[in-house]
């Protein structure tokens, strides 16, 4: 764990929020058990993102009817987050405020290619290092996939990390993945904190 100074936000901070959608709320097409209790942590960091200037980036799925990870395609995933569907929404409870300068960041667009990183594929990278970013404040859906493969590529760009881990949630497929997904992320140099040591 860092220590309760390094983690107060500053210049060269952002926070990025990952796949806060419908579908990966409890009811939906994709559900991430609890996935709904992300909510809460990740808008308190909004407050405190935007109330003092520091970027703010939310990634979606945006998939087109036929991707490769849905299970019709022979995929291993429900059909879920088609682009311009409620479910690929994000999540109503999310206060994100009307003309809130954050990037939206849409992945998985290709239907041939699966992407679970907010880097892959997209211009978070490009729009982070415009805004000089150094350092990222990492929550939402899902702990074992979306936010382990954001938070490997952040740290291998070369971004120091920190991982909310009361605001996110696993899949777990197989029993104890996200637990595993939070040991990988912390080997390869992510810092762990909860969302209560920023404020």
């Amino acid at each position: 764990m860092q220590t309760h100074a390094s983690l107060i936000a500053g210049p060269g901070d952002a926070l990025v929020l990952v796949d806060v959608q419908n579908d990966f709320l409890p009811g939906g097409a994709l559900a991430v058990a609890e996935g709904n209790r992300v909510v809460p942590p990740l808008n308190r960091c909004i407050a405190l993102f935007t109330g003092r200037g520091l970027p703010v980036y939310a990634t979606r799925d945006w998939h087109p009817p036929d991707h490769c990870s849905f299970a019709p395609q022979g995929g291993p995933w429900p059909p879920h987050c088609v682009a311009g569907s409620p479910g690929a929404d994000f999540a109503p409870a999310l206060r994100l405020p009307p003309g809130l300068p954050i990037a939206l960041i849409g992945k998985g667009h290709d239907p041939a290619k699966d992407s679970y990183s907010g880097f892959e594929g997209t211009d978070l990278d490009r729009l982070m290092r415009a805004e000089g970013v150094e350092r990222l404040f990492v929550g939402g859906l899902a702990t074992d996939y979306c936010v382990l493969n954001t938070v490997l590529d952040g740290l291998r760009l070369g971004y120091r990390v920190v991982v909310l881990t009361d605001a996110i949630r696993a899949v777990d497929v197989h029993p104890g993945d996200g637990e595993r997904a939070v040991a990988k992320m912390a080997a390869h140099g992510a810092a762990l904190a909860t969302t209560a040591e920023l404020s």
